[in-house]
This record gives structure tokens, C-alpha cells and sequence, in this order.
């Protein structure tokens, strides 16, 4: 008989993957349970042992994690695509952020930023390298440690302009979500799954798996915040 199917992930698809992971119990299918961590802790309790049934995290992490043999070879499914938001502290002022100049000078403006350790501030990271003005700006970022959201700092007071997946943000109270990066420089996430190579439900998790990624799921990704893969 197979057993409840154990699972982690990364914190921005916390909301969606226990939406998903109800849907599928309902359809009578096997328990599910699924721990949210940061993506960097969850990649290495995932390396170090830990007996999950399966992984999602960014997509590159999922390959990296197949690569080392912890992840069943040719099973990563890609489930949803996250794009970044920028959020302020509600009731404070909303500067505009709809355009590259105009996101821009409202970094250049701001007197705090923050970003996670995830994929996406990496990519905040090298565009303000792009733009020319890490140095002067680098004294006022903030990195949120991982696990803990980027708009519960905004939230505080504790970062002016925060920068997180839309997924993250738009349950969180406190802020207000000024919009999604403009497209010109927007930062695409693919999640994705894989079987944890220690895992005895294979099949199950198979099945799992094929779920989140049906079209079945699409209107529960858009409902928080993302897309289908």
C-alpha cells in the first residue's frame, strides 16, 4: 500500500504546491505532504539524505540536483513559471515602476532594498550590474536569509522596495504590490519536480507529478500568481 508521499520545495510555491497537493487527495488519490524552505537548505537536505519522495525548486537546481544522483535521472517535470513583483510598505509612497527608466530611478531613489537568496535576486543582482549602479546602491541592499519573505521586511519597515516572486507577495499583508518587473527586464522562474533518487513510490510520485502539470492545475497557478510551465 502506498504510503503518504513526502515532498519539499523552495517558499515560492508554498501556496500553490498545498493547493495542488489538496486537488489530488481529493480525487482519492495518495496523502501529500510538502515542506517549504528556502531553495538553497531544501537542495541540501535533499543531498544530504533526508527521505523526501520528491523535490521542486527553480529548474537549474532540479538538474544540478540529477546531476549529483539525487534526483532519478529524466524525471524533473517543469510545473509553473514565477515572475518578480516589487512591493512597498502599505500607505507609503508608490513610485512608478512600469517602465526599465522608470524601475530604475526608483531603485536609485530608494533608500533600502531587498531581495531573497533565490534565483531571482541573483538576477537583480547582475541587472543592477548591468545598469551600472551596483556600487552605488550596494550599501543599501538588504538579503533576506533564506525562508523568510522579502515583503514580510517591507511589511516591518525594515526594506523601502522589495523585489520578490508575485507568488510570494500577494498573500502577505502590510504591502502594497506596485506591479510586476516591466517586461523589458523581467525575471522569468521555472519550477520544477523531480523523484528523490531514495524514493520507494515512484510511481505514485509519477503521478503526482503529471497532475501538477496538467492543464487541469492552470487556473490554481493563476491564482497565485504564476503561470503554467
Amino acid at each position: 500500500m502506498t504510503s503518504m508521499l513526502r515532498g519539499i520545495s523552495s517558499m515560492a510555491t508554498r501556496q500553490l504546491l498545498g493547493e495542488l497537493a489538496a486537488a489530488f487527495e481529493r480525487q482519492g488519490a495518495v496523502g501529500v505532504a510538502i515542506e517549504s524552505v528556502g531553495g538553497v537548505d531544501a537542495a541540501k537536505r535533499v543531498q544530504a539524505g533526508e527521505p523526501f519522495d520528491f523535490v521542486v525548486l527553480a529548474s537549474d537546481a532540479i538538474d544540478k540536483l540529477a546531476a549529483g544522483g539525487h534526483v532519478v535521472a529524466g524525471s524533473k517535470v517543469d510545473i509553473v513559471k514565477s515572475g518578480v513583483a516589487v512591493a512597498v510598505k502599505a500607505g507609503a509612497p508608490k513610485p512608478d515602476v512600469s517602465s526599465e527608466n522608470a524601475l530604475k530611478r526608483a531603485v536609485l531613489d530608494a533608500p533600502t532594498l531587498g531581495f531573497s537568496t533565490g534565483p531571482s535576486g541573483v538576477a537583480l543582482a547582475k541587472l543592477f550590474e548591468r545598469w551600472g549602479i551596483a556600487d552605488r546602491i550596494r550599501e543599501r541592499i538588504v538579503t533576506a536569509p533564506p525562508g523568510v519573505p522579502v515583503g514580510s521586511l517591507v511589511a516591518k519597515g525594515e526594506v523601502a522596495l522589495g523585489f520578490q516572486q508575485l507568488s510570494e507577495l500577494i498573500h502577505l499583508d502590510g504591502i502594497a504590490i506596485l506591479g510586476p518587473l516591466p517586461q523589458a527586464v523581467q525575471i522569468i522562474t521555472t519550477f520544477s519536480a523531480g523523484i528523490v533518487a531514495s524514493s520507494t513510490q515512484r510511481e505514485a510520485v509519477r503521478a503526482l507529478l503529471a497532475f501538477m502539470a496538467s492543464a487541469e492545475t492552470t487556473q490554481a497557478k493563476r491564482r497565485q500568481g504564476m503561470e503554467a510551465a
